[in-house]
């Protein structure tokens, strides 16, 4: 499951449920760019002084290189703190693991700005870490009543219908996230907290989040995540051979050794 940045704790592969918190305004870390040319001559001779940057872009180059604590204090700076900075300081507290903290600062933002759709789904994430999965259900519907088209929402909400092993609106949920962007399950951008769900749980969200993979075409990844899916006792060989999501995968190489090799465990 994923967290988001302006208006998504680095995870290993291996933890499938994870939730990606948004930090910008398109669900993507903000990124800045250099530019290649030189200044002329006579600009060089004449280069004014650059101005002092702002609180938020302060704590924004503070939130890229992971201070987290010094980005809350470049943010308090701010002479009105808007929903948006507060968003990002709530998403600073929780890396730090400061839920209530984060908690508080997601719902100052939405105090400015109630429809705040990437804070919604923030909060929902702080939910999932303290396993009430049914009020960040509530907290991902809520965002997606202001936007039905946000793919990494739709995301978080069939994650947590896995959870709670209602697997078949969890994929029906999936599969609506893929038709939004079918490369949601391929994305790494953003910060992510661990859905602290069971082994046995994970392993249903590995083996829908393999489905989805495939689905969109990523065989590769489709096969990672069955094969994690397979390890935590979700799926076997026979069930995976029967299940028609991954019709596409028979006969790749990779494939053909992950079912051979669980046939002979």
């Amino acid at each position: 499951m994923y967290l988001n940045q302006r208006r998504r704790l680095p995870a290993n592969l291996i933890l499938a449920a994870l939730v990606v918190v948004s930090f910008s305004a398109s669900a993507q870390t903000p990124t800045t760019e250099i530019a290649s040319t030189r200044p002329t001559t006579e600009a060089a001779t004449s280069i004014l002084p650059l101005p002092q940057p702002t609180p938020e872009a302060l704590g924004d180059s503070l939130m890229a290189h992971r201070r987290y604590q010094a980005a809350i204090e470049a943010y308090k700076k701010a002479p009105a703190p808007s929903g948006v900075i507060w968003n990002k300081m709530g998403i600073a507290y929780q890396m730090m693991f400061n839920l209530q903290d984060a908690m508080r600062c997601y719902q100052e933002s939405l105090k400015i700005d109630p429809k705040g759709v990437n804070v919604l789904n923030n909060l929902g994430t702080i939910y999932d870490s303290m396993r009430e999965y049914k009020t960040a259900v509530k907290m991902y519907r809520k965002a997606l009543k202001v936007d039905p088209k946000s793919a990494l929402v739709l995301k978080n909400l069939g994650t947590d219908l896995l959870a709670r092993h209602d697997y078949k609106k969890g994929w029906e949920v999936y599969k609506q996230a893929l038709a939004v962007d079918p490369q949601i399950f391929d994305r790494n951008n953003g910060p992510r907290v661990e859905n602290p769900a069971s082994v046995q749980d994970r392993g249903a969200m590995n083996y829908f989040m393999a489905k989805g993979c495939a689905r969109a075409g990523k065989n590769e990844r489709a096969i990672e995540y069955l094969r994690m899916a397979m390890n935590e006792g979700f799926a076997n060989a026979k069930k995976v051979a029967a299940d028609q999501e991954f019709a596409g995968l028979h006969g790749l190489p990779a494939f053909d050794q992950l079912i051979a090799e669980q046939k002979m465990q």
